[in-house]
Order: C-alpha cells, then structure tokens, then sequence
C-alpha cells in the first residue's frame, strides 16, 4: 500500500513538473532549404510545447490556399511582394507574423566574369513570375545594367525601362529553367532556392547579389483568425531563435541570410 501511495505522489510530481499537452500545428514549406530551416525548428518549439508537423508542397502555389482553408495552420516559404499578391489575387485572408529569412536573388554567367563585361546586346534571363521578374530587374538596376522608373518596386516590367544602355535584351522564362539557360544566355538572374538547387553558390559564383537591405525577406504567415493565438507566439519565438540562427548559419554558410 506503501508503494502505491509513493508512485501516486511521484506521479502528481512529475504531471507538476512537466509542460502542459503539446499542441500540435501543421506548417507548410516548399521543398528545400525552407523546409530544411523548419526541420530545425522542431526541437526549439517541442520544449516549449509546441509539436509541428512539416507539409512539404512541391507546388508552392497551393500552400497559401491551403492555409487559408484551415489545412495549414502556418506557413513559412515566401517573400512578402509574393504573400501581398496571392492575398489580393486569391482574397485570402492571412497576415504575416514574423520575419524568416532571406533567400538573396544573384546574377550568374558562364560566359563573362563581371557584369561591366556583359557585352552590347547581351542577352538576359529572368523569372517570367510578375513578383520576382520585377525583383529582378531592380537588382539589374543596382547593379547599373539598366534603369527604371522612379519609384516603381517589385511590380516593375520592361515597360518601366527608361535606359537600357548596352541594349540588353531580357528573355522571361520559368524560373526553374533559369539555371540551365545559362548555356545559352549571357546573364541570368536567379532565386537562391533554385541556384542553390543546381549547384550554384551565391556567395562564390554570383557577378551580383542583393544585400541585406532587401525588401524580400521571406515570412511566416497564418490565417488572420489565428493571429493572436499562443501557438503564434510560440513558433515565432521557435524560428527566431539562437539555436535555428546557428543552424542557418552553419548549414548554407551565409547563402541564406537570417532576418531577425
């Protein structure tokens, strides 16, 4: 009888010590470093009661929606001109409630070791997506290729050209292909989530690459119904925190720049 009331009592002591019943979330990522970054975020937020359940999208187009209808309670994949598109072109109704990471766009060649080099006419390749075509052609802009329009952000076209002295022709393409028409082009502007994926290192190989004064961190968004939630709260804290910095830090050797 002894022994029952012993365990009884070492039980109520360890129901006092340990955390309350983790709540379990489902977090949408494309594949990839995003879902790279959020396996190591598993751990953080399991010690602090949070269980996260990893759904890998090979369409990313498909993860905001998904979201939206209460499939996802989270998402962590996309830049914000991205995230304020799909929310005005599919009226979703989510908000962003931390800032992740940045995935720097770069221009790579094959054919020529500086972009002063690109000759007259040289031919260009960008994503043929409203958002990061836009992106890029700021990035060309920076880095003196061409110029645009004053104040026009990410939603820039060609039609926002004002000079284009080297004659630059710029060939819009799926950003999957862009990697490969390197062959073929003499420029190519590239996400680092594609570069990376076809061997490309930002760091060591990009003639030109965004700075940290980026406006295209990537985010984590939820439905605007769940904003105010603990769980929020928590995986926020989870993602931002020393031991996933140091992960990012250490797995993609500064290719992937943290943002908080």
């Amino acid at each position: 009888m002894r022994c029952t009331v012993v365990s009884a009592a070492v039980a109520a002591l360890i129901s006092l010590l340990s955390p309350a019943s983790a709540e379990t979330i489902r977090i949408g990522v494309s594949s990839g470093p995003h879902a790279q970054i959020v396996e190591s975020v598993i751990p953080v937020a399991k010690a602090k009661g949070l269980d996260i359940k990893v759904v890998e999208f090979s369409d990313s187009a498909l993860i905001n929606v998904a979201t939206n209808h209460g499939e996802l309670e989270a998402n962590a994949f996309q830049h914000t001109p991205y995230f304020e598109q799909q929310k005005r072109e599919r009226n979703l109704d989510l908000v962003a409630v931390g800032r992740t990471v940045l995935m720097p766009m770069a221009g790579y060649s094959r054919k020529h070791k500086s972009v002063a080099e690109l000759p007259v006419g040289a031919r260009i390749s960008i994503p043929s997506d409203p958002t990061n075509g836009g992106r890029a052609l700021k990035l060309l802009e920076a880095g003196g290729v061409i110029k645009l329009k004053p104040g026009v952000s990410y939603n820039a076209t060609e039609l926002d050209l004002i000079d284009n002295p080297k004659k630059v022709k710029i060939l819009t393409m799926e950003t999957a292909q862009l990697p490969r028409s390197l062959e073929d082009v003499d420029f190519s502007v590239i996400t680092s989530f594609f570069a990376l994926s076809a061997g490309l290192v930002p760091n060591r190989d990009a003639l030109l690459i965004e700075d940290q004064h980026s406006d295209y961190f990537c985010l984590i968004g939820v439905a605007r119904k769940n904003a105010d939630k603990p769980w929020v709260k928590t995986l926020v804290e989870s993602y931002q925190s020393p031991e996933v910095k140091a992960f990012i830090e250490t797995k993609f050797n500064n290719n992937v720049v943290v943002g908080w």
